[in-house]
């Protein structure tokens, strides 16, 4: 695979003020394209920094792509810097001009003096057009290596890099095919499923690579391999995801990059179901997941999030001698919200989650991270107990991520 050096500029990178989100998004579009990110470095916008990189870089990688630094302002220096670099000299370019004036006049904005040298470019460089900014980008090359230069502003890079950059590598660099596929599993963890997958594992085609990604309530398995041809890569891998199911059945949640409350949602819409939520200890972070996908009012009725004891006894008819027997984080008290909120809010299904998300109010019997979930169907209610960690933030996280998973998991039992 050809190698690529990633080079992310700016001070506000460094200090933590913004996270560099262009490096992770630019890796995954080179990987599946036959590229391979060797490194990934983050340096100021300084000259020396700018000339440093470039120096380690030149005729060691196949391509550098530099972001940031392409801004207006006098801290911006890395158009100036690659320009002497390459020993070019700037010049008017008429084109940039007339787009830097159309990007301005949609924005409502009049042209300034620095705005006009936005169209200030290298001479005799391979240059790429920038609909959404005022800053192009630029191409250089040298010893072998393929140097180019982003806007750090997302929103501009990446039409730049999928329109431009990314046929230019291509022509350039005749690479492999390249396929991979994402296996979501939940309720394993990733010591178990190691053991669990090692004969499986054991006997992969020799052109198959595997790799565990966990994350807080979940592991991702990621199955990849290159060849020349697609559709050869696309089933052998397809063959082992059929040998994963039937390893491991109702525990795969979702493939690629297609999350929990996206297959629940087309689960619900697919079979005219609805559902609601009520929530403790996750403060509404469930009903937040559920609604962050678009159309979700087709199937998501509401909410409850019933955090004191009197709003589970007053709004979802909890038993209050239940709560004071079994306490609020108990099978009994989770059931009787589940299945109280889908009656209150008429739905087919609904989740309840109840527990001690930390990192205080834990007891021997009920130590941090001790949560139950319930799921209520249309013609029972099921729960189980689960003791996460002693991170609050991750407790909820995984909290929602299983909840949604038990949904998914009687949705699926419900319509087969």
């Amino acid at each position: 695979m050809k190698t690529i050096h990633l080079v992310s500029i700016g001070d506000e990178l460094l200090l933590g003020q913004v996270v560099n989100t262009n490096a992770v998004w630019l890796s995954q579009q080179l990987y599946p394209a036959g590229f391979k990110v060797d490194k990934i470095s983050v340096i100021a916008d300084d000259k020396k920094d700018i000339i440093d990189i470039l120096d380690e870089s030149i005729g060691k990688y196949d391509a550098v792509i530099i972001t940031g630094g392409l801004g207006p302002t006098k801290d911006d220096l890395t158009k100036h810097t690659l320009t002497s670099y390459f020993n070019k000299k700037l010049e008017l370019n008429n084109e940039a001009l007339e787009m830097v004036k159309k990007v301005l006049d949609r924005r409502g904005a009049s042209m300034n003096k620095l705005n006009e040298e936005q169209a200030l470019l290298p001479e005799n460089t391979t240059l790429i057009p920038n609909d959404n900014g005022t800053a192009w980008g630029m191409i250089f090359e040298k010893n072998g290596t393929y140097v180019v230069s982003l806007p750090g502003v997302p929103f501009e890079m990446k039409p730049m890099f999928e329109t431009y950059v990314l046929p230019f590598l291509k022509n350039k660099f005749k690479t492999q095919e390249f396929y991979y596929k994402t296996v979501h599993i939940q309720g394993i963890p990733e010591s178990e499923l190691a053991i669990k997958l090692t004969g499986w594992e054991n006997n992969l085609p020799e052109n198959i690579k595997l790799a565990y990604l966990p994350q807080p309530g979940l592991v991702r398995l990621r199955l990849s391999a290159s060849g020349t041809n697609i559709d050869e890569l696309k089933n052998v891998i397809n063959k082992e995801i059929e040998k994963l199911n039937g390893i491991l059945g109702e525990h795969i949640s979702g493939y690629d990059d297609k999350p929990l409350e996206v297959l629940i949602g087309e689960m619900l819409k697919g079979n005219n179901l609805t559902v609601a939520t009520a929530e403790s200890c996750t403060g509404g972070y469930i009903a937040h997941l559920i609604t962050s996908v678009a159309g979700a009012s087709e199937y998501y009725k509401g909410s409850v999030v019933s955090y004191a004891n009197e709003t589970k006894i007053n709004v979802l008819g909890v038993n209050k001698t239940d709560i004071e027997k079994y306490g609020a984080v108990s099978q009994s008290v989770v059931e009787q919200m589940a299945e109280g909120v889908r009656k209150l809010i008429n739905t087919d299904f609904a989740v309840a989650v109840s527990g001690i998300a930390g990192p205080t109010g834990g007891t021997p019997e009920k130590p941090v991270g001790t949560t139950w979930i319930a799921v209520a169907t249309p013609t029972k209610v099921i729960s189980q107990k689960f003791v996460f960690g002693k991170e609050r933030d991750k407790n909820i996280k995984k909290t929602a991520l299983q909840a949604l998973n038990m949904l998914r998991v009687e949705i699926y039992n419900h319509t087969k």
